[in-house]
């Protein structure tokens, strides 16, 4: 009898030991998470948040592997973040598990009509396309997956997988997971409202397209990963021809116009990830990261063609009546000094710069309407 009582006392001490180290261990996370969520809430800027959620959040909870996937229909968040990050590969390397969708119809499939966090098995059919691939998600045994969403839109998910079959049972719940999903969500909105907000003071209010302060700031960082992966870098300097006479003729507001036009068509010519910003008055300035000088000149070339052809409306004028105008544009090209070990960035932006706008001045010197290539030392 008095064996049995000590086997059950036994037993009852084991069990009391377990709730424990359970409890411990629940302690443990919840003060894991709070501290990953005061980080979330802090941070300074969208890619900031995007590098927590995609690497703290794995350190912090021994994961395998996170993946975060946006909803970018019109490529906002795309070119948010190369405003800070550069070219897409460096946004690549810096933020490894980032996925933007053009729409949220593979989300809505995975996650159904109520929107709640998913934990079972991993699918590679289902879940591999999610996780970075094939390559990245091999040898994963379980996956929870979270959707995220604003004022009742589908904005993302954000992934998780690992290599335990058993971590993520279905079976499992999810308060922790849908509370998580839920602060997210908001620290996402406020953020890519937050980004707005900066891309708002580095735009030109007439044109739409960038303004210089914004142009300064690409500039340099254009010109770091030029050196870092040995990639040329252009810069085109534009001026409109006689610009002048067009406010002098037919008002202010038509000439506004007409630079609204101007500012519009360039934009439409130019690849992702290239930058067009309005310099001051009728001038602009574009920079073509990885664009050798040939292939520079040649969209040059198709730039001051296409300004040459197009006929802009402009609505009122002194006259009271829509007018239709054209004009032309002299382009000076510049090449980033591959011979630029040692030198500071701010320096080859303010060189580079400068031989655009002395090419640009030959090109008004030799007649307006053409391509001038800068001329430098050798």
């Amino acid at each position: 009898m008095q064996s049995e009582l000590q086997a059950e006392n036994q037993a009852l001490r084991e069990q009391l030991q377990a709730l424990l180290q359970e409890a411990r261990r629940n302690e443990d996370k919840m003060r894991r998470f709070e501290r990953l969520e005061h980080q979330l809430i802090a941070a300074e800027s969208l890619q900031a948040l995007l590098s927590l959620l995609l690497q703290a959040y794995a350190q912090a909870f021994a994961i395998d592997r996170v993946s975060l996937v946006l909803v970018d229909s019109e490529r906002e968040i795309s070119r948010l973040l190369q405003a800070n990050a550069g070219s897409r590969e460096h946004l690549n390397e810096t933020l490894p598990g980032l996925q933007l969708l053009p729409s949220a119809l593979q989300l809505q499939a995975l996650y159904g009509p109520h929107s709640k966090p998913v934990l079972g098995r991993f699918d590679a059919a289902t879940h591999a396309a999610l996780l970075g691939g094939e390559a990245a998600s091999a040898g994963l045994g379980s996956v929870a997956l979270l959707p995220l969403a604003r004022h009742g839109q589908l904005i993302g998910g954000l992934h998780f997988g690992s290599v335990d079959p058993q971590r993520y049972d279905p079976a499992t719940g999810t308060q922790l997971l849908e509370r998580l999903s839920l602060i997210v969500a908001v620290c996402l909105e406020s953020a890519i409202n937050q980004e707005r907000l900066k891309l708002t003071g580095l735009t030109d209010v007439l044109t739409g397209v960038h303004n210089r302060r914004y142009f300064e700031h690409r500039c340099l960082i254009e010109i770091a990963q030029a050196r870092r992966y040995r990639h040329p870098l252009a810069c085109l300097f534009f001026d409109l021809d006689h610009f002048k006479s067009i406010n002098d003729q037919h008002g202010h507001p038509v000439g506004d116009e007409v630079l609204r036009g101007v500012g519009h068509l360039v934009q439409g010519q130019l690849r992702a990830g290239d930058t067009i910003a309005r310099y001051g008055g009728e001038e602009f300035v574009l920079l073509l990261p990885q664009t050798a000088e040939p292939f520079a000149r040649e969209i040059a070339e198709r730039i001051r063609a296409s300004l040459a052809q197009q006929r802009f409306v402009a609505a009122g004028g002194s006259s009271g009546q829509s007018q239709v105008l054209s004009v032309t544009a002299s382009i000076g090209l510049a090449m980033l000094n591959n011979d630029n070990a040692g030198i500071d960035a701010a320096v080859l932006a303010s060189e580079l710069i400068s031989d655009a706008d002395q090419a640009l001045y030959r090109a008004k010197q030799g007649g307006r309407n053409r391509v001038e290539l800068a001329r430098r030392p050798g």
